[in-house]
C-alpha cells in the first residue's frame, strides 16, 4: 500500500515552524489595547466574552466566544471592548502580567489567551504569502469545533500547571495551528498555488504523491495515472490552480527539501541528491544553481 503524506504537515517542517504562549488577557468595562506590528505570526483564541479586533488595512472583526484569529502579516492592531475606546499600549499591561494574565479594564468580562507561531526563513514565500492578512474562524460555526478540544486542554494546562505544561501547551497550539489552517482552506480555499492544490481533487492527488516519494522519476503520464485523469488534462487543470507544471512544482520541492537539509548542516551533497531524485552531485548542483542562482556548497557556507 502506498502512503500518501500531508503537504501542510511538509512544509510546516521544512520551514521549521514552533510556537509559543504569552500572558493571557483579562479585560473588564471599557478597555481598549494597541499592539505594535509582531515580527512572527500572532494568534489569539476569545474564551470568554466579546471585543473587536482592528487591523491595519482590514474590515473590523467583531470577536466571540470561541473564535480564533491568526495575524499572518507584521501589521499593527487593536483589541478592545468597542470602537470608540481610545487605546492604550500593550507592552506595560504584558510587563506587568501575574500568573501568566495580564489584566486591564474592570472586571473580567473577556478572556483571552494567545503566542505566536515562529518559521524559518522560507515561510514567507512557501506558506505565508498564501494567507490572508488575518485569518478569522469563527467560534459559532461547526467547523471552529474541532478547535474547541485543544484550546481547552491549553487551558488547563496554563491554569494547573503540571510538570512539563509549557512544552504541552506550546505543542497543542501547533496542533491548533494546523486546524486552523485546514478549516480556513475548507472555507475559503486559495485560488492559486499549493495550498489551492490541496483541495482540488485531481491536483491535491498528484501533490501527495509527489510529497511522499519526491525521489521517484515521475512523469507527467506517472502522476495522471495516480490521479486516475488523462495527461493533458492533469497538465493544464495543475497549471491552471498551482501557477506552474506538476514537474516544475517537482523540482522546485526537491530543490526546498536538499536546501533545508544544506541549511541543518546533514550529509554531503551527494547524498542529498541521492535522496531528493537526482542521480549525482552535479545534477542536483545544476538544478539546485538554476533554481536558487547559487550552488549548494556556496549555499551551505552562507547559512
Amino acid at each position: 500500500m502506498r502512503v500518501q503524506t500531508d503537504p501542510l504537515e511538509d512544509v510546516l517542517a521544512l520551514v521549521g515552524a514552533s510556537s509559543r504562549l504569552s500572558a493571557g488577557l483579562l479585560a473588564g468595562g471599557a478597555w481598549a489595547l494597541s499592539f505594535e506590528a509582531p515580527d512572527t505570526v500572532k494568534f489569539n483564541a476569545v474564551r470568554r466574552g466579546h471585543c473587536l479586533l482592528v487591523v491595519d488595512g482590514v474590515e473590523p472583526i467583531a470577536l466571540g466566544p470561541g473564535d480564533c484569529f491568526l495575524l499572518v502579516e507584521p501589521r499593527p492592531f487593536t483589541m478592545a471592548s468597542a470602537a470608540d475606546v481610545a487605546p492604550e499600549p500593550a507592552g506595560p499591561y504584558f510587563a506587568a502580567a501575574a500568573d501568566g494574565v495580564a489584566r486591564v479594564g474592570e472586571g473580567a468580562d473577556t478572556y483571552v489567551i494567545g503566542g505566536r507561531f515562529d518559521f524559518g526563513d522560507r515561510a514567507r514565500e512557501l506558506l505565508l504569502d498564501t494567507l490572508p492578512p488575518v485569518v478569522h474562524v469563527p467560534g459559532g460555526s461547526a467547523a471552529a469545533a474541532t478547535l474547541g478540544w485543544a484550546l481547552d486542554l491549553i487551558d488547563a494546562e496554563t491554569r494547573d500547571r503540571p510538570v512539563g505544561s509549557g512544552l504541552v501547551a506550546e505543542h497543542l497550539a501547533m496542533v491548533m495551528l494546523i486546524h486552523i489552517l485546514r478549516l480556513h482552506l475548507d472555507r475559503a480555499p486559495a485560488r492559486t498555488g499549493w495550498l489551492a492544490g490541496l483541495s482540488d481533487p485531481v491536483v491535491g492527488v498528484a501533490l501527495r504523491v509527489m510529497h511522499a516519494r519526491p525521489a521517484d522519476p515521475w512523469t507527467v503520464a506517472e502522476l495522471a495515472r495516480e490521479a486516475s485523469v488523462s495527461r493533458s488534462l492533469l497538465a493544464a487543470r495543475f497549471r491552471a490552480v498551482v501557477g506552474r507544471g506538476p514537474l516544475e512544482y517537482l523540482t522546485g520541492w526537491r530543490i526546498e527539501l536538499a536546501a533545508g537539509r544544506l541549511r541543518r548542516g546533514e550529509d554531503t551533497v551527494a547524498a542529498i541528491a541521492r535522496d531528493v531524485g537526482y542521480g549525482s552531485e552535479s545534477a542536483l548542483s545544476n538544478a539546485f544553481k538554476r533554481v536558487t542562482g547559487t550552488s549548494p556548497r556556496d549555499y551551505r557556507k552562507a547559512r
